[in-house]
Parts: C-alpha cells; sequence; structure tokens
C-alpha cells in the first residue's frame, strides 16, 4: 500500500506459462491485471556461506487494485517484508473444507517448495522434501508455528511430517540475525506420493509436471518391490519343499529377479527388498515417459507385464460362479424386446460431509425446489415438438449446447450422452407431446436424486482413479425418459402384440411382447427406443446441471466452487447392439439389460480413457436409509454375462404392502432422526419408498462380486433425498 495506507498494489513473479494461468484465474475472479513485464534484473544474495551476484530476466505483473490488496490482507496474507513481521496460517483456513486447504498449499507450494529431487548416487530414491523460511531475530516463533500449521493441514492429506529445523543465517544490514526454518516432509513412497499426487503445485506447470511423473515413477517402483517381496518368499518357500538352488533360480529369474537377489534369499543375506540396479533411474523414466508431453502432467507408462490370475491364491476361491438363463443359447442376447430407458449418474464434488451437513437441510430443499418430481410431473424446460425431436437424436449435447453442464460431462456418459441411429419417424404425437414439457424433471416411482457421502473404500487404486475419497460429498441420479418413453412403450406393446399373431409367437405374459430383430417391427422399435435413451441422457443432463445450480444457492458457493462433476452415467432398462466374444467368435450381439446395468471390464474402448485400466463404474442404487455403492466391471463379465451385472436391490415389498407397513409412522421424521433429510412429491410417495420395501442391496453386490461380475469399489450412505 503507498505510503502504508494508499492504493494498494500486488506484484507476481514467476515464468511466463505460470503467471499466463494466475492472470487468466484473476480475471474470472473479476480483477483487472497488468500485462506481463519483462526485464534483466540483477540481485545480490549474501548469506553465511558467501556473497552471490545473481542476473537473470524476471518476468512479472501487477494488480493495481486497492480491493484486490485488501481481499489478499483479510485472508491472512502478509503486507511488506514477510521475515521481519509475524503471521500464521489463518483460523478460517484451519477450517476450510480440505479442498480449501488444497488449493492454497498447492499454490503455496508452487511458489515455495522445490519439485521432487532423487539422490544423484541412488537415483531411485528421492530427497526429503524441505519448505524453508526466512525470519529475523524476534519473529522466529510466530514462523516455526507457521510451518507447524502447515504441517497439521498435510497431514490431513496423508503427508507424514518430520519436524521444524532452525539454523542462524547471516547478520543483516540492520545489526539483526536472520534464521532459516525448514518444514521436513517425510520421504517415504506413500507420503510422497500423497505430496505430489494429492496436494501438487498450482500455478507451476513445470513442478506440477515433475511431481505426477515422480508419482508414477514410485507407482512403478511399489510394483517391483512388491514383485522382488513375492520372489524372496517363493524361494525360501521352494527350498523349504526340498527344490534345488539352481531350478529355484531358473524357475523365479525375470524382469528384476535376478540370480543373485534369489540366491541371497536363499541364503540369509539379502536385508530388506531394494529395487535393484536394474531399475530405471527416475531421471531416465522422467525423460522417457513426458517425451513429448511437455508440462501437460500426462505420463506414458508401458504394460510391465501379462500374467494369468491363480483364483484361489487371490481370493481363496478357485470357481467363477455363472449366471445364466434357462435357455440352449445360455446367454442374454435377445431376439426381440421392449424396454424404456432409465439410467443412473454419479457426480462427485469437492466438499466433505462436514461441509454440507450444517446446510444439509436446506440443500435438499433447494433441491426440490429446482428439480421437478412426481407422476406427468413438467416445469423445468419446455420445449416444442421440433427442439424435441433434436433432443430425439442429439441427447445429452443438446443439452450441453443449450446451456445445461459442459463438454467435460459427455466423456462421462455411456455412449458419450447419444446413441445414433435413433428414429424420430418411429415416434407417436402422444409421445412428443407427453415429453414436451417434461425435460429436467425426477418422475415418480423408484426415481430419485439422493445427496451421499463416501463411508467406505473397498479397493483403493480404483477409488483413486475414479477421484473418491473417505467422506467426500457426491450425488446420484436416477431417472429415465419420463412419459416420452413410456408412451413409447405403451405405443409399441400394441405394434408387438399384432407382431407376434403375425409371426406365430406366443408368450405367457403381454408384457414380454417382441417381434424378431430384423423385422420391420423391430427396426422400427430399435429407432424409438433410441429416441428415448437421448431423451433420458439430456433429462439427467439437465437435472445434473440444476443440481450444480442447487448446491451453490443452498451452500453459499460461487457457481462451480462445489466441484461436481461427472464420474459416470450409465444407462439400464435399454437394448444395444454390442460386440462379444461367443464361442471363440467376435460377434456383434443386441444385449437387452432390463434390470441390469452394462459392467465392462478394463481395457475396453468404450470406458472412458480415465478409467480404462480399473474398468467401467458401475452405479448400484440401493435405499434411501442404507446405502449404495460404486462398482467397477470385470473381465469375468465380459466372458460370462455380456458385461453386464445388476443395476440395483430390488423391492421386496409392493407399493400396497409397503404403504401399510408405513401406517401411522412419520418415515421423513424417523429419517431426520438418523441425519437424512427426504422431501417427496407426496407422503405416499415417501411411504411407498421405505427403506424396508426394498432388499439388503449389500447382500446384491456380494453376491455379484463374489460370482466375479463386477467389484465393490466405495459404499456411500445418505445425508438426504428428494423422491418423485
Amino acid at each position: 500500500f503507498s505510503g502504508g495506507t494508499g492504493k494498494g498494489t500486488v506484484w507476481f513473479f514467476g515464468k511466463a506459462e505460470d503467471l499466463e494461468d494466475l492472470r487468466h484465474d484473476l480475471f474470472e475472479a473479476g480483477f483487472t491485471p497488468s500485462r506481463c513485464y519483462r526485464r534483466r534484473r540483477r540481485h545480490t544474495v549474501r548469506t553465511t556461506c558467501d556473497t552471490y551476484h545473481v542476473s537473470r530476466e524476471e518476468t512479472s505483473f501487477k494488480v493495481a487494485s486497492t480491493s484486490f490488496a485488501v481481499l489478499m490482507a483479510a485472508l491472512g496474507a502478509p503486507v511488506g517484508e514477510k521475515a521481519a513481521q509475524d503471521y500464521s496460517v489463518p483460523d478460517w483456513l484451519k477450517q476450510a473444507p480440505r479442498w480449501h486447504q488444497r488449493l492454497f498449499l498447492a499454490a503455496f507450494f508452487g511458489a515455495e517448495l522445490g519439485g521432487p529431487r532423487a539422490f544423484a548416487s541412488r537415483n531411485c530414491n528421492f530427497q526429503a522434501p524441505m519448505l524453508s523460511l526466512n525470519k529475523k531475530e524476534g519473529h522466529v516463533p510466530s514462523g516455526r508455528r507457521f510451518l507447524e500449521d502447515l504441517g497439521a493441514m498435510l497431514e490431513g492429506f496423508g503427508v507424514a511430517v518430520r519436524g521444524v529445523s532452525e539454523r542462524a543465517e547471516q547478520v543483516n544490514a540492520d545489526g539483526t540475525r536472520s534464521y532459516r526454518l525448514r518444514l521436513v516432509l517425510s520421504s517415504t513412497p506413500e507420503s510422497l506420493r500423497a505430496l505430489w499426487g494429492r496436494v501438487g503445485y498450482a500455478y507451476n506447470r513445470g513442478r506440477q509436471a515433475e511431481g505426477l511423473a515422480a508419482v508414477a515413477y514410485l507407482g512403478c517402483k511399489q510394483q517391483v518391490l512388491a514383485r522382488r517381496r513375492k520372489a524372496a518368499e517363493r524361494a525360501v518357500a521352494l527350498q523349504g519343499e526340498g527344490v534345488a538352488a539352481g531350478d529355484i533360480v531358473q524357475a523365479l529369474e525375470g524382469p528384476h529377479v535376478n540370480r543373485r537377489f534369489v540366491e541371497r534369499s536363499l541364503y540369509g543375506a539379502r536385508g530388506s527388498v531394494r529395487c535393484g540396479a536394474a531399475f530405471e533411474p527416475f531421471e531416465s523414466f522422467r525423460r522417457r515417459a513426458c517425451e513429448g508431453l511437455g508440462t501437460s502432467g500426462m505420463v506414458c507408462l508401458r504394460i510391465a507385464a501379462i500374467e494369468p490370475v491363480d483364483l484361489a491364491a487371490e481370493t481363496g476361491d478357485p470357481y467363477v460362479y455363472d449366471f445364466t438363463v434357462a435357455h440352449a443359447d445360455h446367454n442374454f442376447v435377445a431376439g426381440g424386446f421392449v424396454v424404456s430407458n432409465c439410467g443412473v449418474r454419479l457426480m462427485a464434488s469437492e466438499l466433505r460431509r462436514e461441509d454440507v451437513a450444517p446446510r444439509a437441510k436446506a440443500l435438499i430443499e433447494e433441491l426440490f425446489r429446482r428439480v421437478p418430481t412426481g407422476v406427468g410431473v413438467g416445469g423445468a424446460v419446455k420445449v416444442n415438438t421440433q427442439t424435441l425431436r433434436k433432443v430425439a437424436v442429439e441427447g445429452a449435447h443438446w443439452a450441453v449446447k443449450a446451456g445445461y453442464g459442459t463438454e467435460d460431462d459427455l466423456g462421462f456418459i455411456e455412449e458419450g450422452g447419444r446413441i445414433e441411429e435413433a428414429d424420430p419417424g418411429a415416434i407417436s404425437d402422444r409421445a412428443w407431446e407427453r415429453g414436451r414439457t417434461q425435460l429436467g424433471t425426477l418422475g415418480s416411482g423408484n426415481h430419485f436424486l439422493e445427496v451421499d457421502y463416501v463411508a467406505e473404500i473397498y479397493d483403493a487404486e480404483a477409488a483413486r482413479v475414479l477421484g473418491l475419497f473417505p467422506g467426500q460429498v457426491v450425488v446420484i441420479i436416477h431417472t429415465g425418459s419420463r412419459g416420452f418413453g413410456y408412451q413409447t412403450c405403451d405405443d409399441y406393446l400394441a405394434v408387438m402384440d399384432r407382431a407376434m399373431r403375425r409371426y406365430n409367437i406366443t408368450l405367457p405374459d403381454r408384457q414380454l411382447a417382441c417381434a424378431p430383430l430384423r423385422s420391420s417391427e423391430g427396426k422400427a422399435y430399435l429407432g424409438a427406443m433410441r429416441c428415448a435413451v437421448n431423451f433420458a441422457f439430456a433429462n439427467r443432463q439437465i437435472i445434473a446441471h440444476n443440481t450444480r445450480l442447487a448446491f451453490a444457492e443452498a451452500l453459499g458457493l460461487k457457481p462451480g466452487a462445489a466441484g461436481l462433476r461427472t464420474v459416470y452415467e450409465v444407462a439400464h432398462n435399454i437394448a444395444k447392439i454390442e460386440e462379444h466374444e461367443v464361442d471363440g467368435r467376435r460377434l456383434r450381439v443386441c444385449v437387452h439389460r432390463k434390470g441390469a446395468t452394462r459392467a465392462f471390464g478394463p481395457g475396453r474402448p468404450e470406458v472412458p480413457v480415465r478409467y480404462r485400466a480399473v474398468g467401467q463404474p458401475v452405479l448400484i442404487p440401493g435405499d434411501m436409509g442404507r446405502y449404495s455403492y460404486v462398482l467397477v466391471g470385470t473381465e469375468t463379465a465380459m466372458h460370462e454375462t455380456f458385461g453386464s451385472t445388476c443395476h440395483g436391490a430390488g423391492r421386496r415389498m409392493s407399493r400396497r404392502q409397503a404403504k401399510k407397513a408405513a401406517r401411522g409412522r412419520n418415515v421423513a421424521l424417523e429419517l431426520e432422526r438418523e441425519g437424512i433429510f427426504v422431501r417427496g412429491a407426496s407422503l405416499r410417495t415417501i411411504d411407498e419408498e421405505i427403506p424396508e420395501a426394498y432388499k439388503d442391496v449389500a447382500d446384491v453386490v456380494d453376491t455379484c462380486a463374489l460370482a466375479g461380475i463386477s467389484k465393490k469399489v466405495v459404499q456411500l450412505r445418505p445425508i438426504g433425498c428428494i423422491k418423485g
């Protein structure tokens, strides 16, 4: 501030590309930074060791704004010379949500913390990161407290802290002595991966890229160490069985396991397992894995090995369980079908449960206000028939172009949010009329929008890949094509009735009505069903957009501050043409998932690149009082169930039985006493959906996991729910 109280100015220094990122964010926040300046600067630095003269080109910009300077000071930034004043981590930041703390730490580290440094002689191990802070005498205690507070925040991210060191430095021109304080962090692989992977560096692309490369490198190193430990244990076991040493070496020798390692394991000369001399040094790995990727933060890894899995050894169960239908074809392919599309979207925020809890009831009320519910209800988005025909072809893409959400959502929706070959000409006038007012609405029955938190993690790596962490607030949206899809289904029941007589098909129940896939009736229905699928994609996209608005309004956040992103959206009650292996041959088949959902395993091109290593996310809702689950698809499902698994718990009571069981009770109040806030279109809706009306979804999920057709990743528990 000029003269201490005048015009406020804030200067930023760094690399040009990093400063441009900063300038962009400042513009977004409503401030006007200057252009970047470049000039040659000369500095003289005096230390206890020597005096250094440095000449370099300096890049900087300024924000000449008193309001911005006051904001920074009010948030706790020191004004003036940092070494000659007391300041601390402000209380608001200590109490802030973890994602707020991460934003601060990453930006601070981008400026103040060095990047990963491997030892010169042992280039596969990293030096302990140290954050330095200079203080003049009299201000050392506050500097120590500041670093200790940073350490406490870091521990919340899984970063281990070894302590704060202190060293006397030079005597300054004013006669005072300076001291260097250092926050010393742990160099264990787990701590380093947490530091560089969970916190990282903001506004410093180079260090962020180095940190992510180091995270990938440490992951490779851990895999090699695990392989070597397993080889050492196996060597000792074989020796105990009387196998000759030479035969043991021949059996175990391979990448990263050489003769000397095996022999030292056998004769007790080996200490703790290390990665070995053949393991690639970090600098070599970084150059190779990041070649051509610049400072994007991306890392290219190579497949280390493809090996058969011993089920008995890995799971204790040597059997793969087979779910089949009673049919000679031994599969789930249907020659004819009538379905109305439905699906589930999972959105993950950067908020934690404790961030939302104080305003949970207000959040549910705001969601109930913004997302219409109930039978036949419309009102969120009304369009004419001409526009609705575009929706039926473009799906979620239409919604994004209309301003509901972003392109980022589309990459995490099954089929990219649009199924091809939809035929608007196959839709009736009555279906167009019913659908015209129902975009962005939840509907009735078992459809819901639920706010949950991550209660338990079963597969830490898969959870990391999906971006899920303990206590994280997430949203499940379960709805479909509303009256548009229902009318389409109803229209084609009559078409199928006539077709069955024409093709001499006899069935015990009209609801099973079908027609041959390649018949004119079958082709027409396929085209109409795809229109309903695209309507459902657009419907969930609009609801997701309004969910983001509700979070911002109810929690008093800026738009986007909750960080709600689409983890994945997957359909159920749908028929799709897919390619699968049948009796050793790759065939295009029609997979009809009724009461089932897609569960493609790792490596399938239909799975988003980000998830391809772990498999497609599978979303399994439970009931509004217990829990839901996130799973991933497996390779077993690809062979046994055409990449399918269960899609929910299923009812154990009819709606009439549920209403009878709820008679005389206030179900919403019962749930509120358990910390779960529920709003429904009517009391009848809530009564019909009481938790005990459903099977325990944990039993269903465990069965699928034991069968190997999907793998548990996390359990979600409800904070609140709106019902149709």
